[in-house]
């Protein structure tokens, strides 16, 4: 498929990696007989690292199938993560490097993901924009701070620690955003 075709979400082969297109930047050269230049911001399936790519708008990528399933975490199976598909129940297992940094917003029937699928074998993980999970270990809150906004640590249930508001305590159950790893409210 040529440069000029590609949109972004396209999922493209580059020197024998998977990457999906996030964002096209096109320029145009001044003057005459110029080539139109693409630049592409890739991220790797599995994996997630960034690449950028420059293409002249002839020059051709290989479109790779990408396919993806709606699914629920089941169990952990070793070092793998085993999601059951929403319509059908058949399992697909991830292993820790496909899930990567993910595995720390993974927890018991999390609903909302999505599996993604190249050629039959499930490649990556997309979580969703945010999970519930419980506050297992925070400092006690200081007297008297309330009035300022400090941030304290909280460990959570899968093990990952962010920073939360002072007035969240050991054992309740908040709101942490996949994309950023930040706090974003109470969940219930």
């Amino acid at each position: 498929m040529k440069a000029s075709d590609i949109k972004k979400g396209n999922v493209v082969e580059h020197n024998g990696t998977v990457y999906q297109v996030r964002d096209i930047e096109r320029s145009s050269p001044q003057g005459r007989g110029g080539n139109v230049t693409f630049r592409f911001t890739l991220y790797s399936v599995p994996g997630g690292s960034k690449y950028d790519l420059s293409l002249r708008a002839d020059d051709e990528l290989k479109e790779v199938e990408l396919s993806r399933r709606q699914a629920t975490f089941s169990y952990k199976d070793g070092e793998a993560f085993v999601f059951l598909d929403d319509e059908d129940y058949s399992p697909y297992t991830l292993d820790a490097d496909a899930v990567g940094e993910a595995a720390g917003y993974i927890s018991d029937g999390l609903a909302g993901c999505h599996v993604q699928i190249i050629d039959e074998q499930p490649v990556a993980v997309q979580l969703p924009q945010s999970v519930a999970l419980e506050v297992v270990e925070t400092p006690p809150e200081l007297k008297g701070g309330t009035a300022t906004k400090r941030p304290k640590p909280a460990r959570l249930s899968t093990g990952i620690e962010i920073q939360v508001p002072e007035y969240i305590g050991n054992g309740e159950r908040v709101l942490v955003n996949t994309t950023t790893g930040e706090f974003a409210g109470r969940a219930d």
